[in-house]
């Protein structure tokens, strides 16, 4: 009977569950063939990885490539029909036709229509593979003179010198862009292996030998860097299976490889390809040696991607970043301080295939360093990322985070290219030899506001396209115009490239700078309707300013900023704007929070909203209490306090609104402690009582 009439009579295939307990497998047994042509049967039975009475025989692992999802053939298990994509049923051919018994293939292995299933299954991939007999790599059928390739392998491994020709390296490529070398899972899967099959059609050969052959061959296909960074990555992880340990390490309900920290392994490896974005983290999670307990990044699929995305990011840099992602891209935008610390003076290529290369630093802005301190030089041994490191790129610092990143200033966007970078040990400096730890104790930091742009697309390459980033990056595209929604859409533009332009003055970028912050001021007039020739004039006068840019505008400028406008437009930009639009401004406790906030020029911004604004203030608990610990907090209060007290009595008895306010010394040299919210600054209402720490 045909394997079309038998589907046609055979019920469809129905998953029993797992067996109970966290090792819990399923295993396919192949059953003999007929001949050749016969259809595939098999049978599926549970077994457990642990060292208990239903531990599993000897089992290949298979890895490979799905395939196309619509095209589909018929296996049987139990005599029940079960369809398998194309791709997958040549390898189970092949495998039946190699006397191979016992094989796991995730795709029959695991209940894809499961999603918890799926998800507890994925947590002990690495197990899987690791306990394996071999690892079988499935690359396809032969074509493309495909078993010339490995003809040539062999012969090259055996010292024969085969003649280079064009057939042969046309073949290479064609074998080394299969699809299986650019997909993401097959990492894991050849790094947990302990011994590996590489099989092409008819063809196998044992891994190690495969790598030795390929690297032989390199002369046809160096040429071709995409090509030659997926080869080296899937080869490095083959060539080390023969020096693996039987088992992972585990930590609690997952198998773990600990080869690198999660970290780099994104940095090597995100471009690979997944069917679904949530596996471009949960393949790697395997191959961690974080201990990722807490990080809440277990593999479940019906956590959105964008939420996942999320927690990955605040993993690598700390919890106090700002993090927007989206379901739908794998790119997300991080907001955090940040301080450069140098600049890639050159970049070694790398030598062979250790998948590592040398990148020289040296120190920027030295007036950020203590005397002895003042340059310093060092080269940083990086695994290769799938970003390239060029000359120029910088290396940053941000807070809270455990190692140190590299950025790229593109256009209006600064990328993330690494997002941890190894630091070095040490750092040459003029007076001898320095340690990491020791030299950020030694340095000033210049913090400034980061806005990040961390993309896993393969756009990378035409960030010189400006209108396609913009489309990408920019949160506020497709508001409507004529709204509220247009002046903080310039707003958060003035604010990227008033970023950008510190950045560029930080690296002794003058000129450029200066044409940023131009820029910046002209976003910010547009803010206000000063230059906004689509927006009808009539309709400039209605609009209402949001208290959400208000804010921005008062935490946005420091001092460097402030003077450059003093000296370009005769007044700063939150002038312009109670000048311009000054009855449509509300002067709320968020935007005075704000002011506190700018650790660099509240206290002048808060000046100047006193003299324009001064009746409409008024200080509350929150306002007082975002002080304290703010680099700024204290000239901002001051400043505050100094409007209220040129009326005030060193103490006053008002209302029955009084309150007592009492400063003491701390850690801004004044803390300030309240019972309640201050009223309105009336001068009439307020009692102070002030300590010789908070002198006016």
């Amino acid at each position: 009977m045909s394997s079309g009439t038998m589907s046609s009579v055979m019920s469809p295939y129905r998953y029993s569950s797992l067996l109970p307990g966290p090792d819990s497998i399923r295993l396919l047994r192949l059953g003999p063939p007929e001949d050749e042509a016969a259809s595939i049967k098999c049978q599926l039975f549970n077994f457990t990885l642990d060292e208990s009475d239903n531990r599993p025989p000897q089992y290949e692992a298979l890895s490979y490539v799905w395939g196309d999802p619509e095209k589909t053939l018929h296996i049987f298990i139990d005599e029940h029909s079960f369809n398998v994509t194309e791709n997958l049923h040549a390898a189970l051919w092949h495998l039946r036709n190699r006397a191979i018994e016992w094989v796991w293939a995730d795709a029959i292995c695991i209940n894809q229509q499961d999603q918890q299933e799926r998800a507890h299954q994925v947590r002990y991939m690495a197990k899987i593979y690791g306990k394996a007999n071999r690892v079988v790599v499935w690359l396809g059928g032969a074509a493309d003179n495909s078993d010339r390739v490995f003809q040539e392998i062999c012969e090259r491994k055996e010292g024969l010198d085969s003649s280079e020709n064009e057939i042969i390296q046309q073949a290479v490529l064609a074998l080394l862009q299969r699809p299986w070398f650019r997909r993401i899972w097959v990492l894991q899967e050849v790094a947990a292996a302990r011994h590996i099959l590489i099989m092409c059609g008819l063809v196998g050969i044992e891994g190690y030998d495969f790598c030795a052959g390929l690297r032989s061959l390199q002369v046809f296909y160096k040429a071709r860097p995409d090509l030659y960074s997926l080869i080296r990555s899937a080869t490095y992880l083959i060539r080390q299976a023969k020096f693996r340990p039987t088992h992972g390490i585990c930590w609690s309900d997952m198998s773990f490889l600990a080869i690198r920290p999660l970290g780099e392994l994104l940095d090597m490896f995100h471009s690979h390809e997944a069917t679904e974005r949530h596996d471009k983290v949960y393949a790697l999670l395997g191959m961690a040696s974080d201990t990722l307990n807490a990080a809440n990044l277990l593999p479940d699929y019906e956590v959105p991607w964008g939420e996942v995305f999320q927690r990955l990011v605040k993993f690598l840099l700390g919890e106090q970043v700002s993090v927007e992602t989206w379901n739908h891209w794998e790119m997300a935008v991080i907001k955090s301080k940040g301080c450069i610390l140098g600049r890639v003076s050159s970049v070694v290529p790398h030598s062979g295939w250790d998948d590592v290369h040398k990148v020289d630093i040296i120190s920027t802005n030295a007036s950020n360093y203590v005397e002895n301190t003042r340059e310093w030089t060092a080269r940083l041994t990086l695994h290769t990322s799938a970003n390239p490191i060029r000359q120029g790129d910088l290396i940053c610092l941000l807070p809270g985070a455990p190692k140190p990143i590299i950025i790229r200033i593109c256009e209006h966007h600064v990328v993330v290219i690494m997002i941890a970078a190894t630091p070095p040990g040490s750092l040459r400096t003029e007076s001898g030899h320095i340690g990491w730890a020791a030299l950020l104790q030694s340095m000033k930091f210049s913090w400034h506001d980061f806005r990040l742009v961390w993309d896993w697309t393969k756009l990378l390459g035409k960030l010189h396209d400006r209108e396609e980033r913009e489309t990408l990056v920019e949160t506020n595209s497709g508001v409507p115009e004529h709204s509220t929604a247009v002046l903080e859409d310039h707003l958060a533009k003035a604010t990227k490239i008033w970023s950008m332009a510190l950045m560029l003055e930080d690296l002794e970028e003058y000129n450029e700078a200066e044409e940023r912050f131009q820029e910046a001021i002209e976003s910010c007039e547009r803010a206000f309707g000063m230059e906004c020739s689509h927006m009808p004039t009539s309709m400039n006068k209605h609009i209402q300013i949001a208290e959400e840019v208000v804010v921005q505008i008062a935490g946005l400028f420091d001092e460097k900023v402030m003077a450059l406008l003093l000296e370009r437009r005769g007044n700063d930009v939150m002038a312009l704007l109670l000048e311009r639009r000054g009855n449509d401004v509300e002067i709320t406790e968020s935007v005075v929070k704000a002011v506190i906030e700018n650790w660099s020029s509240g206290k002048e911004i808060m000046t100047l909203l006193l003299e324009r604004r001064g009746n409409d203030i008024q200080i509350t608990e929150r306002m007082v209490k975002a002080a304290v610990g703010k680099r700024s907090g204290k000239a901002v209060m001051m400043a505050l306090i100094k409007w209220i007290r040129e009326d005030v009595q060193s103490e006053v008895v008002g209302s029955s609104s009084l309150v007592d306010c009492t400063y003491l010394a701390g850690s801004l040299s004044c803390c300030v402690v309240l019972g309640s919210a201050l009223p309105q600054y009336a001068k009439n209402q307020v009692r102070m009582v002030a300590t010789p720490a908070f002198q006016l």
